[in-house]
Formats: C-alpha cells, structure tokens, sequence
C-alpha cells in the first residue's frame, strides 16, 4: 500500500514478521534518516524537518509496533537494525546522515560503525551516550518503572509516546537499550565520520536531573579520544521536550554535520 503526494512517498516496507510505515519526500539534497525514540513514532521529528524545509530529502518510519507499523515477534535492537537497512534498501539510500533521538542515537552509532563507508555522518540528540542502568537492581528498577506506568501507557500510545506492547515488553526494550548504552564506547571510538551531539540539560522519565546530567558527562572522555565526535549544542529543554522546543539546534547540527562531511571531501 503506497500513497503518493507530489513527489513525496509513502507506504509499509516488510521485514521479517512486520511491515513499517515509511514517508520519504524524495526532496532534492542529501537523505537525512530519522531514527526515533525508544517508544515514539515519527511525529515528534516534525519541527526539526520544517526547519530544515525542503532542501533535503527526509526518510522517516516508524519502528515495529509503533505509529502506524505492524507488531512483531521481535522488539530488540539486532532487529532495529535491520530495520533501517530495509528502510534503506526500500527508498534506495546508499549514504544517510543519521539523525537519532535517544534510542534512536544509538541505533546511528551503531550502523555507523557498521557501514563505515555508507555512512555520510549522525547527528545523536540526547543519546548514544556511554551510560546505562545495568546488572539486576538495574534491571528491576526499569521493571518496577513500567509496573507502575502500566495503565497509563495505552492512554498516551495515541500521543506517540507509548508502542502497542505490554508493560514487561516496554521494559525489555529499555533494560537492552540500557546495556547497549553502557557498552557503547568502542563503538564511538571507532567512528570515522562527522559525528555532533545535541545535548539536552535536567531530566527525564525515569531519570533526574543529576543522573541525566552524569549520563552526559559520560561523553567526555570520548570526546577527547576521537576528534569526529563533537558537541554541537548544548540545549535548555530536556530530553522530552528537546525535539519540539530545540528543533533549531538540531538542525544547526545536521547543517554542521554536512559540512563537515564535505570539508573532508575536498
């Protein structure tokens, strides 16, 4: 099922068990990739593309059991993967700069460390970032977080802000992406490409505002061992409300990211 507008495109792209909602506005410059927050749909990216307008092409989808893609068997970050190489595959991108939220961080970084040379440069806001809850008191305080928002999550899933899972299925998906955190420094240390952060400031859900601000400082010492990585920006607004009140920043970000690409190129 398709629906064109203009030249814009729209449509399921399948992948194992699923199928995922896919746009692209197949615009005329480089293709920007969104890759969303944890539980979020494409919505929230919505500001960040205003901004940047029409000058690029904007792919965005939404990850299994979220917005408008199919449910599925599998909810892991292997599975993430493979779904932005068939999001790839589909609207035939060969060389994506990778715009990442949260989750959606380190997913870039990690098909970025994979795909060298595929691989234009990642924008990461607010994530991707060498920090995680883990071991078992981890893992049970992430458990106890969603026993308690368990009712709440079907009121907020039309908002974007919840999946079509369970409440034990939200809470697999943020004990493996708290592992995947914590074990991504090699990961940052091998990028070649331009990589810039947007950095929110105070807390968030499930985090306050001093351990959210230790998670960040975790990128400090990547930032002194690999030069590609940077701080773009340093924001007001928290890791919630970053895309929507800070979308500015962020596209300052990809704009600084593309340049650095092709200040290398030349």
């Amino acid at each position: 099922m398709t629906d064109s507008t203009s030249s814009s495109w729209t449509g399921m792209v399948p992948v194992d068990d699923t199928a995922l909602a896919v746009t692209d506005t197949r615009g005329p410059g480089r293709p920007l990739v969104y890759l969303n927050g944890s539980y979020a749909d494409s919505r929230p990216w919505r500001p960040v593309i205003a901004e940047l307008d029409s000058g690029w092409r904007h792919i965005t989808y939404d990850e299994r059991a979220r917005g408008r893609s199919k449910q599925s068997a599998d909810y892991s970050f292997e599975a993430c993967v493979r779904d932005l190489d068939a999001v790839l595959g589909a609207t035939g991108v060969e060389r994506p700069l990778l715009v990442g939220w949260s989750y959606g961080a380190a997913l870039a970084a990690h098909w970025a460390d994979r795909n060298p040379d595929r691989v234009l440069g990642v924008v990461a806001v607010d994530g991707g970032i060498p920090y995680g809850l883990t071991g078992e008191e981890g893992r049970e305080r992430i458990r106890r977080l969603f026993r308690r928002m368990r009712w709440l999550l079907p009121l907020v899933r039309p908002l974007g802000m919840a999946a079509r899972m369970t409440a034990d299925q939200h809470a697999d998906i943020n004990i493996e992406a708290n592992e995947v955190n914590a074990a991504i420094g090699p990961v940052l240390d091998r990028l070649t490409c331009p990589v810039r952060y947007v950095l929110a400031t105070g807390g968030s859900l499930g985090g306050g505002q001093d351990e959210m601000e230790k998670m960040r400082a975790a990128l400090d010492p990547v930032l002194a061992r690999n030069p590609n990585v940077k701080v773009s920006a340093k924001v007001a607004s928290n890791h919630s409300k970053v895309l929507a009140k800070d979308f500015r920043a962020i596209a300052a970000a990809v704009r600084e990211t593309a340049a650095a690409h092709d200040q290398r190129a030349r």
